[in-house]
């Protein structure tokens, strides 16, 4: 990495970590003007930013003003890159992303979001605080995966809530669960019977792909 480099992405993630939104978009556009791929700047930019400010926030220097002020300089950032990720259409299977009932936090699904439309997936956003018949009715209308997501931890038994309801309406077996979030983990995936787990967002098209034998 040139010292160039380093330097535009240390200034993404301070720019999220100082709740800096001009600051994150000149350098988002010093990003694109210098060649670097936009998704790399998000992942190890503006991403690498937001972490840090979740970690300021588990340790009660930052509060929820502060998180959300942090959200929109990623956002900022996050919209002068994205007319430069490459996207590959839509053939790759539809799906539908969003976050279970009771949580509001959505920039990880956001991001879900981004990320695998680029890969080409067909993407239908159902939100946040998304009730279980919701994720439901779209399996009923077609959805392939369902991709789930939460940062609390008093939400994360709303995402095996889901998966039972799908058994007993007898479309489990039509659709691929893939879970994420800050509080989830393989071993939970596992005890719920998610298909998946993403432990990032820009690992979420992989996943799929591989659950499906896609090529990437």
């Amino acid at each position: 990495m040139s010292e160039a480099e380093r330097e535009i992405l240390d200034d993404l993630a301070r720019s999220v970590l100082d709740m800096d939104e001009d600051l994150a978009a000149n350098a988002a556009q010093r990003a694109i003007d210098a060649g670097m791929d936009a998704q790399r700047a998000i992942t190890e930019g503006l991403s690498r930013g937001m972490e840090a400010a979740g970690k300021k926030y588990e340790e009660e220097e930052y509060f929820v003003p502060e998180l959300l002020l942090c959200s929109d300089a990623m956002y900022a950032g996050v919209e002068v890159l994205r007319p430069h990720i490459v996207h590959r259409g839509g053939g790759r299977g539809r799906a539908v992303v969003g976050v279970v009932s009771g949580d509001t936090h959505d920039i990880g699904k956001n991001l879900v979001k981004l990320f695998m439309e680029a890969a080409g997936f067909q993407v239908t956003d159902l939100g946040r605080d998304v009730p279980i018949e919701k994720f439901v009715e779209a399996v009923r209308d077609g959805a392939q995966y369902v991709c789930m997501s939460t940062l609390m931890t008093t939400t994360m038994p709303g995402m095996e809530r889901v998966i039972q309801r799908l058994k007993e309406e007898g479309l489990r077996d039509r659709v691929k669960v893939i879970v994420g979030g800050a509080p989830i983990s393989q071993a939970f995936a596992n005890k719920i019977g998610a298909d998946a787990y993403s432990a990032s967002a820009p690992d979420a098209p992989a996943v799929l792909m591989r659950l499906s034998a896609i090529p990437a």
